[in-house]
């Protein structure tokens, strides 16, 4: 999965992942009244269309944030189902935002997020997912059957080391008795699990989350784990811009994909310029600046 998403990367020269984390007050009337879970639901899947149409030529990936749409319970979920599929079927590559940890059997279950399931003695994949987001703090047995998957299917995970939120530092920023912070700590784990599943292109199928808003450790981290992936948040509307990004990339321009959620989709209620009528017209313009901004900065 991991050497894919460079080789899009490379070709579209946009290392970018689309956020889809609509909220009903993103969304036009015209694309359906937000007033139960099941109109809701459908007009979460018509307005992540928009967007997808409007996109997809220019970027790899989009991360659908799962919590987005399970708070609509069941409805929610296949409106999530929905999207990935719709937007597997344009050429991206999604990146579920689950963001999973739990004891072994439970994470077992979990995995098949990303690995499928067994019903009726046959094979199912109810979850079109290339990788999911995952929370390590339950240890090593947590991420096991994640790996195990990773290892036997072109899958992918991207595990939380320091997060974009501003209370990440609570306990991510920790001294151990080792003098490490809990997130290098984190971060050497994840460079350990990763270390059997490197591609042709030098990265793991193990990556992190490492988000845009802490610059200063991004750049340590780029250091500290030089054959994982990053998943950046925090780009936009949470603080980040390309200038703080320089350090989380290699010396070739890789080794991260950056999300914008609220700055893209939501981008025709920010401009005076677009209506209700331009949602993929304002997120397509947004994607063509954030592309220009890290080109700008990685120059």
């Amino acid at each position: 999965m991991i050497d894919r998403l460079i080789e899009r990367i490379k070709a579209l020269g946009a290392p970018i992942a689309v956020g889809l984390d609509p909220t009903p007050d993103m969304i036009p009337q015209r694309l359906g009244k937000c007033d139960t879970l099941e109109a809701t639901a459908g007009a979460l899947v018509r307005f992540n269309r928009e967007v997808i149409d409007a996109v997809h030529d220019l970027v790899p990936a989009v991360k659908p944030q799962i919590a987005m749409y399970e708070r609509y319970g069941i409805p929610g979920l296949e409106a999530y189902i929905a999207t990935a599929e719709y937007a597997r079927s344009k050429g991206l590559l999604v990146i579920g935002d689950i963001k999973r940890g739990d004891i072994a059997s439970t994470a077992a279950a979990y995995a098949a997020h990303i690995g499928g399931t067994q019903a009726g003695g046959q094979a199912h994949f109810p979850w079109p997912e290339d990788a999911v987001t995952l929370n390590p703090y339950l240890g090593a047995d947590s991420v096991t059957p994640f790996l195990d998957v990773c290892a036997a299917q072109e899958k992918g995970i991207f595990l939380l080391v320091k997060t974009s939120n501003p209370g990440s530092g609570d306990l991510q920023d920790l001294p151990l008795a080792s003098g490490k912070l809990v997130y290098e700590q984190v971060a050497d784990l994840v460079s350990q699990w990763g270390e059997s599943l490197v591609g042709a292109h030098g990265y793991s199928k193990v990556g992190a989350v490492v988000g845009a808003t802490y610059p200063e450790q991004g750049r340590s981290l780029r250091a500290r784990m030089p054959h994982t992936f990053f998943l950046v948040p925090g780009y936009g509307a949470q603080g980040g811009s390309g200038k703080d990004l320089r350090g989380f990339f290699d010396t070739n321009g890789l080794g991260c994909i950056v999300n914008s959620s609220r700055g893209i989709i939501a981008a025709w209620q920010k401009d005076s310029r677009f209506g209700e009528n331009d949602v993929g017209a304002a997120a397509r313009e947004a994607v063509i600046a954030m592309k220009n901004d890290l080109r700008e900065a990685l120059e």
